[in-house]
């Protein structure tokens, strides 16, 4: 008998967690008059980044095309010439493409860059109707020249080689505006973000340079 009740009201129990929620209130979002602002650390657009002096932070190494697991990225680098300068280190991202129809917005990218020359923005409105419009080239990546940026080619202003663009980074930087097509929360003029350096230990550094770069400011006590 205890069988035959129980059999009779398992159909009832797995409808409960549904009859549940249907007396309970819908939090509806006027979707897009009204967007909800998204966690700090979200997962959204993709942006590269510039050094002060508008040099690309790219160096081309494909270490985020290796690092992505849905093979959303592609890179093209380039040697960088004397008279045709576009980063600081010995090679560019000549050609630079996410296919957001495969990216699935996991960030393992972003970690394997070494310059810190992508990152992700909290941009999140990537629907299209056209397939074509959702492979984003560097065009479209790169956040545009700030005031007192020079459009590259030009020779590196901060310093005399790559080490001391690095230096930079570690000490901490702040982007500037959101790359072209970002409409979303923030927009393309949306406000600063910061951007601390992957390393900003500066475990690669001298011991002198550590000791001159620690947040007490250094020195003998």
């Amino acid at each position: 008998m205890l069988e035959f009740l129980s059999d009779l009201l398992s159909p009832v129990k797995g409808f409960g967690v549904t009859f549940h929620e249907m007396f309970r209130k819908v939090e509806t979002i006027e979707y897009p008059e009204v967007k909800k602002p998204t966690a700090p650390r979200f997962h959204g657009h993709h942006q590269l980044n510039r050094w002060p002096d508008g040099l690309e932070k790219c160096i081309g190494c494909e270490l985020c095309a290796w690092a992505c697991p849905a093979d959303a990225i592609y890179v093209e680098g380039r040697d960088n010439a004397a008279e045709a300068r576009f980063s600081p280190g010995e090679r560019y991202g000549a050609v630079y493409q996410i296919n957001y129809l495969r990216c699935i917005l996991c960030g393992m990218c972003i970690e394997a860059c070494p310059t810190r020359a992508l990152t992700m923005t909290n941009e999140y409105e990537i629907a299209d109707d056209n397939r074509e419009s959702l492979i984003w080239t560097k065009e479209q990546l790169l956040v545009p020249l700030q005031p007192g940026m020079e459009a590259p080619p030009h020779p590196m202003r901060l310093g005399d080689d790559e080490k001391d663009y690095y230096r930079l980074g570690a000490a901490g930087l702040t982007a500037g505006a959101r790359a072209p097509g970002m409409a979303g929360p923030g927009g393309p003029s949306g406000p600063p973000v910061s951007a601390p350096s992957p390393d900003a230990s500066l475990s690669w550094a001298p011991p002198e340079v550590r000791e001159a770069n620690r947040p007490d400011g250094g020195g003998d006590r």
